[in-house]
């Protein structure tokens, strides 16, 4: 494991630690354990087959995202995905984003950089999704104005709700137009003789040698560029805007009745399918802080919150998250682990070190010396 992945490692042990802390300080372990012997683990079973048809759908949604430029058959779409997904929950940092588009290339020759900004679509189109849906719960459920919650010895409010919530707005706002600029050749041009002139910047250089750096670095800037538009090129279409739009609510959707299936095997878990909807949603901002491999703590935090806002006891939502969790994100690894032996990725290849290489039209480019 490199300096970097310990740092992240480490940061996130911390993290996920204090979130662990802050979800069950007030659960005596022999009321967890108890209250985990009354659950009815029958609906194991039909919550995980629509959390994996909710999967089914994110590849095929990424197939399209890819589109007619690379296109990809389902299942060399769905092992880089399952793959990726399996890494987030083992490594820290997210390296699985990175890891996903490197198996496709290596099983289909997509670019990295087309790959990496389909991943990058993908979560624009996701984090769309989750704040209309939220938004969307909000305005549909009666909410005291007035109330604040004490979590953790921290004091939220329903305004405290209500500006993350235009914060994520706003995020999600400036993702989208820099998605629409760097589409555009007459800003992604400029863009990329500008910063092919970093070399200048070097000044302890010799004039000569800031040239010819800037000269070697403005094709390989504009080439990777042109990439990661190709990777945006199939979403700037209306209708595959909007089939992706609809296939990104639809996978939302199936993975709250996941959750609302899962709780009916809990006792104390009596949500509408709204309430879990949102419930949902605020563990996926949660997990979006640093934290270990798997969101272990950070995942139990967003939901034990999440369902004390309904009234649920610590005991209860503790339980109901915990088990959850193990039903959304253990079928992955497994699954992961599978496509690994079939694909024979070699997952002890650091990402950090892969170079970011890939084709323009019959032209190869790589930004290090070795070709791979």
């Amino acid at each position: 494991m490199d300096r970097r992945s310990r740092i992240s490692l480490v940061a996130g042990i911390v993290v996920s630690g204090v979130a662990l802390f802050l979800a069950f300080r007030n659960v005596p372990f022999t009321d967890l354990v108890a209250y985990a012997a009354t659950i009815q683990y029958k609906w194991i079973v039909p919550s995980l087959a629509v959390a994996l048809a909710s999967f089914l759908i994110r590849v095929f949604r990424w197939r399209i995202i890819l589109g007619s430029a690379h296109r990809v058959g389902m299942w060399d779409a769905y092992h880089p995905m399952i793959i990726g997904f399996m890494v987030n929950c083992i490594l820290p940092g997210r390296v699985g984003e990175i890891v996903r588009p490197l198996v496709l290339r290596e099983r289909s020759g997509v670019p990295v950089a087309t790959g990496l900004a389909t991943v990058g679509a993908e979560r624009v189109l996701d984090m769309v999704l989750l704040i209309a849906m939220l938004a969307w719960v909000m305005a549909t459920m009666e909410v005291d104005p007035n109330l604040e919650i004490t979590f953790g010895g921290y004091r939220l409010s329903w305004d405290t709700i209500q500006g993350i919530l235009s914060g994520m707005v706003q995020l999600s706002a400036a993702a989208i137009g820099g998605i629409v600029l760097l589409s555009l050749p007459a800003v992604r041009k400029p863009l990329t003789r500008w910063a092919a002139r970093a070399p200048f910047l070097l000044f302890f250089l010799s004039q000569k040698r800031r040239k010819t750096w800037s000269d070697r670095l403005q094709p390989l800037l504009e080439r990777i560029t042109e990439n990661i538009a190709a990777g945006f090129s199939e979403i700037r279409s209306f209708w595959k805007l909007a089939l992706c739009l609809l296939l990104s609510a639809s996978i939302w959707l199936l993975v709250g009745w996941s959750y609302r299936l899962m709780a009916y095997g809990c006792p104390g878990i009596d949500l509408t399918f709204n309430q879990m909807v949102a419930v949902m949603v605020i563990i996926c901002f949660a997990i979006a802080l640093p934290s270990v491999p798997g969101y272990w703590g950070i995942w139990e935090a967003g939901g034990v919150f999440a369902l004390y806002l309904f009234g649920i006891s610590a005991t209860d939502a503790s339980g109901f998250t915990l088990v959850n969790h193990a039903v959304q994100i253990l079928p992955v690894m497994v699954l992961g682990f599978i496509s690994v032996l079939i694909t024979g990725t070699n997952l002890h290849r650091s990402p950090h070190r892969t170079p970011i290489s890939g084709t323009v039209g019959n032209e190869r480019i790589s930004n290090s010396a070795s070709s791979d």
